[in-house]
């Protein structure tokens, strides 16, 4: 499949808004020497473009080849300046780094008294919002002035800005450290998912303990607590610890309700905590918690108050979206979710270019595993397809790996078995070069090469002996992982008992919260 050519300048226009454009066009066009800049005459006819295609721009002869990069640079940079100053994208951050401008402007012109008294300001705004890199920048053109400069008469002025900067420079370093093991451990479980062995476990653990900082809870502040959380999360992710996952996802989103103001400076960090608790929940089978937290996000995203920006409705389509999924699978009630995935299949279309690969892929299997529950084989193969024909894929190694065994039992079930030979040894070779084959799935792969040799009468014995040889492993620390993305066990008592593999998961959710 031929993919569509993306221009960074052409993917940014197509992102801007009716009230974007209008703004672009108020902002370049309030001197009258730019009504007919190229720059301008190039914005209109790419916002005009369906694709991006430069011999179509060249044809209108306002610009020569050699020339269009320079233009579009331009272009990009006059966007992005017109942007800045939309209402819509303004917050603290970008308030604070205004500040911190105009004071390096009226320091630059000799106004020292003015630009410390803005310097003060904006560093108490920024600490009040945790804001402590731009912080520590502000101390930092503070000393400059105070240094060069006979400015006041405190005299324990010097004193007052070392111990700050000690302050900041102590604190950023914490959670810098702390942010980069959260993002190396989220790193590699995006590469490779869960740990497949003891051995790995040791391995991820000490890597874990080696780089988690000494810290005293009672001295962080909300950025350092929340990478710390997010550190620990990633962790207990890894190892397959969802007990730990809820805990450390429930402290996350916590925090955020603990300093509501945060929410919407840090809108991105709030949706990531619930989508985290959302999955912990799933992985517990908390059904009841996992609703109420569901339809918590909901009502708090839908809020006047609640940020609505492009990255952050995509992300909100993004979670909310998959946990709706989840919901269906965790209650049996496959059918039940149909409807979403003709809006899902829109929104994909909408944020197709504010959602990387990996997340649509992960929608393409649930719509799978959907069609699947409901007996749509030939519609499950054909989304797992656009799983397995990625080349492109480099992440999560597991759902992969999954997404083949899922399109194994679909064909059978299908009744494709003139090719079922062929792909159980493009499987077989496929998972042995991930190293991915463990007992789950070498289990099931060796007995569906047997199924073309058993006598029909015979079929369900055969059934019963491999739900039983499978059912050990269900509570096995690395092998259990399997479970998580392919309900074998259902599947096999389905054929065992004749019924929908739905029928079977619903009457398990009803027995579980009978239970409970």
């Amino acid at each position: 499949m031929t993919k569509e050519q993306k221009d960074n300048l052409f993917v940014l226009i197509k992102s801007l808004s009716k009230s974007e454009k209008r703004q672009f066009k108020l902002y370049v066009g309030r001197l009258g020497v730019n009504e007919d800049s190229k720059f301008l005459l190039l914005f209109t006819v790419l916002q005009k473009l369906k694709v991006y295609n430069e011999v179509a721009i060249l044809n209108h002869g306002f610009v020569k080849k050699e020339q269009l990069s320079n233009l579009k640079a331009h272009l990009y940079k006059q966007i992005l300046i017109s942007l800045r100053l939309n209402p819509s994208h303004q917050n603290i951050r970008i308030q604070i780094r205004e500040q911190l401008d105009f004071a390096t402007i009226l320091y630059h012109k000799g106004l020292y008294t003015q630009s410390l008294k803005i310097l003060d300001k904006a560093k108490s705004l920024a600490i009040a919002n945790e804001e402590k890199n731009i912080a520590y920048e502000i101390i930092e053109l503070e000393k400059v002035i105070e240094g060069q400069y006979i400015t006041r008469s405190i005299s324990n002025r010097a004193d007052e800005l070392t111990i700050q900067a000690k302050e900041l420079s102590q604190q950023n370093l914490l959670a810098s450290k702390l942010s980069n093991l959260s993002l190396q451990l989220y790193g590699v479980f995006l590469k490779t998912g869960f740990v497949k062995q003891a051995s790995e476990h040791e391995k991820i653990t000490k890597y874990f303990n080696d780089r988690l900082p000494v810290y005293k809870i009672s001295e962080l502040g909300f950025r350092e607590k929340l990478w710390l959380y997010k550190s620990y999360l990633w962790y207990s992710f890894l190892i397959q610890d969802f007990l730990g996952c809820y805990k450390y996802s429930k402290k996350w989103v916590n925090l955020f309700h603990e300093h509501s103001g945060m929410i919407k400076l840090n809108p991105v960090f709030f949706l990531n905590g619930y989508q985290n608790l959302l999955e912990a929940l799933f992985f517990i089978k908390q059904h009841d918690k996992f609703k109420q937290t569901l339809t918590s996000l909901i009502e708090v995203t839908n809020e006047d108050w609640f940020p609505k920006d492009d990255n952050v409705q995509s992300l909100t389509f993004l979670y909310v979206g998959s946990n709706k999924f989840n919901a269906h699978f965790m209650e049996g009630t496959f059918k039940e979710g149909l409807h979403l995935i003709p809006e899902v299949l829109e929104g994909i279309r909408k944020h197709k270019t504010r959602i990387d690969e990996h997340h649509v892929m992960v929608f393409y299997y649930k719509i799978a595993s959907l069609y699947f529950g409901i007996g749509e084989h030939q519609k499950c193969i054909d989304f797992l397809d656009k799983i397995i024909s990625n080349k492109s894929l480099q992440m999560r190694e597991d759902l992969l790996c999954f997404s083949r065994i899922l399109n194994l039992v679909a064909h059978y079930e299908a009744g494709l078995d003139y090719n079922l030979e062929v792909l159980i040894k493009s499987t077989y070779k496929f998972l042995i070069k991930m190293e991915d084959l463990y007992l789950v799935q070498k289990e099931m792969i060796t007995f569906l090469k047997k199924l073309g040799d058993i006598y029909p009468q015979e079929i369900k014995a055969a059934f019963k002996e491999l739900h039983a040889k499978l059912k050990v492993f269900e509570d096995d620390p690395y092998e259990k992982r399997a479970f998580l993305y392919l309900d074998v066990l259902s599947w096999l008592e389905s054929r065992i008992e004749n019924k929908s593999v739905e029928s079977i998961i619903r009457r398990k959710f009803l027995s579980l919260n009978k239970n409970n």
